[in-house]
């Protein structure tokens, strides 16, 4: 209990410090093209931007059309609400090429159908909760950051394991992304994207993965650490998929763990979301790797997903997204019903000296 109570106020922290240091903007800052320097000078100092003369005054035209996008946007009535934030200077191709480029559709349409232990274990899950949220029960940990780096397919792969490891162990630790990313070279591309299920696949394989001080994230290819690569202390024994473009199934997997999915995040919208029920306009090009950590139900009966992205806690509602659930296209909104899979763990994990969440340094079996 104390645990969970300290984890509960590190995310406290984190929240206040999001709301803290948001970039605000109202119709003075646009009213001309010298307050409109005066802003983008604020948002440069506060996100410490360097840029020379020339991209400067390139970058500023760019933020000058970002900006009167994001005011524009939030004068209409959509259940959701955009914020100027690290990507304001970035064109929507740039964003997308950094920060969407995980390729997952160009992974799956390489690769073919899934591949998976056989079956569903949660399709006979009945009498769901009406709301589930996996930070509550303490199998989350604080949102990351994956920088200028494909890498999403690795944080959305960690966020899955880490928390069926804390459901199985009732132990929360953080995992190594960077392990993925460096060791996991078979069929994933490290910073030019990859797949949830390649990653699983490698975990089992390997005999587990190491934790996250042990092997820290450097948002860079790297070569791997052979050592730090054997030193296991979480492992799964294979993973599934939830049935494709079933959001009732996905559901059910979600009511009882952490789920990877992938979805369509490149648009606008996504690049400056800051807080609300995404309903935005988005296909189904999958190009990044998330992870739903919870669902429920807003008080004027929107149904939504609870959403963990990995581009830092200060991107949307603190790192996260509510996107809305139980819409009709059958693949869900932005394609989230299209990838889903979760590990699947039974083996109990290795006795090694690793670093809980929170904690100092202990010798423990997970």
């Amino acid at each position: 209990m104390a645990y969970k109570a300290l984890l509960l106020v590190i995310l406290s922290l984190a929240v206040a410090a999001s709301i803290s240091d948001a970039i605000h903007f109202d119709e003075k800052d646009l009213a001309s093209e010298e307050s409109l320097w005066d802003l983008y000078e604020r948002w440069r100092s506060h996100h410490t931007v360097s840029r020379d003369l020339g991209e400067k005054n390139k970058r500023f035209n760019v933020f000058k059309e970002n900006v009167r996008f994001i005011h524009e946007f939030n004068k209409g009535d959509k259940p959701f609400k955009l914020r100027l934030n690290r990507f304001g200077d970035m064109t929507n191709q740039e964003f997308r090429r950094a920060y969407a480029g995980s390729k997952v559709h160009h992974h799956r349409s390489m690769r073919g159908a899934p591949h998976g232990s056989e079956g569903f274990t949660h399709a006979k899950t009945g009498d769901l909760p009406q709301s589930v949220d996996w930070r509550q029960k303490g199998a989350v940990t604080p949102v990351k950051d994956q920088g200028q780096c494909g890498s999403c397919w690795a944080f959305s792969t960690v966020v899955a394991v880490e928390g069926i490891n804390q459901i199985k162990s009732g132990k929360l630790v953080s995992l190594s992304e960077q392990e993925l990313i460096d060791c996991d070279n078979g069929d994933n591309q490290g910073c030019n994207g990859g797949l949830m299920d390649y990653a699983f696949e490698f975990i089992k394989k390997n005999g587990g993965i190491t934790t996250e001080s042990n092997y820290p994230y450097r948002a860079r290819d790297g070569r791997c650490n052979i050592g730090k690569e054997n030193s296991h202390v979480v492992v799964i024994d294979g993973h599934q998929n939830v049935p494709v473009n079933d959001e009732d199934a996905l559901l059910k997997a979600v009511a009882n763990q952490p789920v990877s999915v992938a979805i369509d995040a490149g648009g606008y919208r996504f690049q400056f979301y800051s807080e609300g029920v995404f309903t935005g306009h988005c296909g189904t090009d999958l190009d990044h790797g998330v992870a739903i950590v919870g669902y429920g139900t807003t008080l004027d009966g929107t149904k939504y997903w609870t959403v963990k992205n990995s581009w830092g806690p200060e991107w949307g509602e603190k790192g996260y997204i509510r996107m809305q659930r139980g819409v009709s296209a059958a693949e869900g909104l932005c394609g989230i019903a299209m990838e889903a899979s979760y590990p699947i763990k039974t083996s109990p994990n290795p006795t090694r000296t690793i670093t809980r969440v929170g904690e100092a340094s202990t010798k423990d079996e997970l």
